[in-house]
């Protein structure tokens, strides 16, 4: 069992790769350039409702509070998040904090959602205001 997870922990993937895995997840499980379905949609809730509920270990909590976003980081210092139905997002940066993530990671995706207006539970979030900042 072992084995799978340290074979699974040494690929190689970028931070463009982490953003791609991101908006594949946030595009209801279609892969944004090539349009494939990789998830089905039922399993995309359910890695939306694992991410926002534990995959940033210890700090899970306080990023609900904070960023508002389903989110999964890693080790090696990246971290990836999702607004459903709009977009995927991804850091890299390898200094960790005490918790096991990407301290830096963490306030940009802290600013972002501040800026975009991007926590799902943003009492005047009407489908955040992303689309039309970047417009």
């Amino acid at each position: 069992m072992l084995e799978l997870y340290f074979m699974q922990c040494s690929i190689l993937v970028t931070c463009r790769d982490v953003a791609n895995i991101a908006a594949t997840i946030g595009n209801m499980g279609r892969q944004p350039f090539t349009g494939e379905q990789v998830f089905e949609v039922g399993s995309v809730r359910d890695m939306l409702s694992i991410m926002f509920t534990c995959g940033m270990y210890d700090y899970s909590g306080q990023w609900a509070f904070r960023v508002g976003l389903p989110a999964k980081s890693g080790v090696s210092g990246g971290v990836m998040a999702v607004v459903n139905r709009q977009l995927g997002m991804a850091t890299y940066s390898p200094l960790l904090d005490p918790r096991g993530n990407s301290g830096r990671g963490i306030e940009v995706c802290v600013e972002l959602a501040a800026r975009l207006g991007l926590h799902a539970f943003d009492c005047l979030n009407f489908g955040s205001s992303f689309l039309t900042t970047v417009l």
